[in-house]
């Protein structure tokens, strides 16, 4: 028998995913008041009544939710499957005498197909993979898609989707565990959940920074997941964040056993961690958490506090698709106590432009809806044509001269030579260009000032690599000894990023999909790789004297 708290744990969770899908409304120009969601995604562990969650909303949708004519589909990726929450509907209809005197099953009792609501002319039904090739066009009411981490493509939610039209107020629920194929319709839901959640296009599973900006507002998302330092082999406390309804209908002794298999059979050991602990199976490795990345987000305004004073610039430089990055980065004081007491602190910035005119076919492409609103905002630049202007650029960089003491520009050799430097030469500017390969394999040239700086301290002159501004931006992070100018644009691009290693433990950013723009960030580790090799007061000190320091996730 279940505990009065574990009672009160399904109450909890039942009434605040009921709760949001049915208690929100929005103003319809054409229908008035009608539901705010037309989407839900619940991911959660096998065995926490995802199935009779859905097939009751189900029953809601055949009789009470006042849709006459009202088609509710169970969908799967098989027959079978989209069988398994109607059953659960059907047995809660002969467990009810109310609802029997209300509906009419087709299908003799345990091979029931259909549950009809004569008075409104309304059913519910299974639909399976096959019926997308009929045509016969259903008008959904509700959509209960279950298990979408086996439907092998989006063909029949979008089957049942492009129905919607027909309908006030449609709902396409979506109910799964997690999966292990990050090509799959499942795990697009997935990332598109945890984004509407966050607020944050682009927020990851494993590290959600919630930025509270709108993704899509006719979503519903309940992922359940454990945290990225939980042990659920070794921990069981943590076992209730991906089954909350632990104690109701699956027990502590079941998923003890399933523990007790992962550690004897190594062989299902990502099965388990998959269906009963919501972990998608052959993650990335990201760069940067949340946890160390935002306190030193910042609001703050450079020219008002560092007009004047020397200041580094990283470029990174595209053409046509991914944006062009200006980072900037200056001294902004010292450490006053505490063990860091004396070190430097830094502030940075980072400014953005893209091609204006292909801007809303890359936010569709791109699955990103918040290019169009960072560009109102004037969080990025988008100027006319289907190229990056570096006339632009060279104009930004003049005004920068004119508004501090710039003391070098980081780059990288692609488009700078062929197409900022001429730019730059013809406005007339006079700011010195230090070469900072981007990669990992190279190291550009320590200039004259470098070498002086180098010598002042006490280390070895070394030209710009990406490796070392890497190592520092982490280094400053990890002290507290740096403001970076709050954005979501930054945010993203540093969330986004992912490292590239080599076998002497050298590591650089790169990012694990096209959609992923990490240009901020590389722009960002120039500018300050830039900063310290010309500070003849920075003596080189690393976090990794520490055997257990680490900024990447694990």
């Amino acid at each position: 028998m279940a505990s009065s708290k574990a009672s009160h744990s399904r109450r909890h969770r039942l009434a605040f995913i009921i709760g949001s899908l049915f208690g929100w409304q929005r103003l319809s120009v054409d229908h008035g008041w009608v539901r705010r969601f037309r989407r839900a995604y619940v991911e959660q562990g096998k065995g926490n009544g995802k199935s009779p969650l859905a097939g009751g909303i189900g029953l809601y949708g055949l009789l009470a939710d006042g849709e006459p004519g009202a088609q509710v589909y169970s969908a799967g990726a098989t027959k079978d499957q989209a069988g398994i929450l109607f059953r659960d509907a059907v047995a809660m209809v002969r467990q009810s005498p109310a609802l029997l005197k209300r509906v009419k099953f087709s299908g003799g009792e345990g091979r029931e197909y259909n549950i009809a609501h004569l008075a409104k002319g309304s059913f519910f039904r299974p639909v399976s993979r096959e019926t997308k090739k009929t045509g016969s066009g259903p008008r959904p009411h509700f959509a209960l898609c279950d298990e979408v981490h086996e439907h092998p493509d989006r063909g029949t939610m979008e089957m049942l989707e492009r129905g919607f039209k027909f309908r006030r107020q449609p709902l396409l629920l979506m109910i799964t565990n997690s999966g292990s194929d990050r090509n799959s319709v499942c795990w697009e839901e997935h990332e598109h959940a945890v984004k509407c959640a966050a607020g944050n296009y682009f927020a990851r599973s494993d590290d959600a920074m919630y930025l509270g900006e709108v993704v899509d507002d006719t979503t519903f998302s309940y992922v359940c997941a454990l945290d990225k330092d939980d042990q659920p082999l070794t921990d069981k406390s943590c076992w209730s964040k991906a089954n909350p309804l632990l104690g109701v209908t699956i027990t502590e002794e079941y998923l003890q056993g399933v523990v007790d298999q992962a550690r004897a059979m190594p062989g299902k050991m990502n099965g388990i961690l998959r269906l009963h602990f919501c972990t998608w199976t052959d993650a990335e490795t990201a760069w940067m958490t949340r946890e160390a990345l935002e306190p030193c987000m910042v609001d703050f305004e450079p020219l008002d506090e560092h007009a004047g004073k020397p200041v580094f610039v990283g470029a990174d430089l595209s053409q046509v698709k991914d944006f062009t990055a200006l980072a900037y980065c200056t001294q902004s004081g010292t450490v006053e106590d505490g063990q860091h007491a004396g070190k430097p602190v830094y502030d940075a910035w980072v400014e953005y432009w893209t091609p204006g005119d292909t801007l809303e076919a890359r936010a569709l492409a791109d699955k990103n809806d918040f290019y169009l609103a960072w560009k109102e905002k004037g969080l990025i630049n988008a100027p006319k044509g289907t190229r990056i202007d570096y006339r632009q650029i060279a104009q930004a960089l003049a005004e920068a001269q004119h508004d501090y003491d710039v003391q070098c520009i980081a780059y990288d050799r692609y488009a700078f030579s062929r197409m900022l430097e001429p730019e730059m030469t013809d406005l007339g500017l006079s700011i010195e260009c230090v070469e900072h390969p981007q990669g990992g394999t190279k190291k550009g040239k320590p200039t004259e000032a470098m070498k002086d700086a180098a010598k002042a301290a006490g280390r070895e002159p070394e030209g710009l690599w990406m490796p070392m501004s890497v190592r520092h931006v982490e280094e400053l992070i990890a002290q507290g000894r740096i403001r970076i100018r709050k954005s979501p644009v930054t945010i993203g691009h540093i969330m986004s990023a992912v490292t590239v290693d080599d076998r002497w433990g050298n590591y650089w950013l790169s990012k694990e999909r096209a959609v992923n723009k990490i240009d901020g960030a590389i722009a960002l580790c120039m500018a300050v790789g830039a900063a310290l090799a010309f500070d003849a007061g920075y003596a080189a000190t690393s976090p990794w004297d520490d055997p257990e320091f680490s900024l990447v996730v694990s």
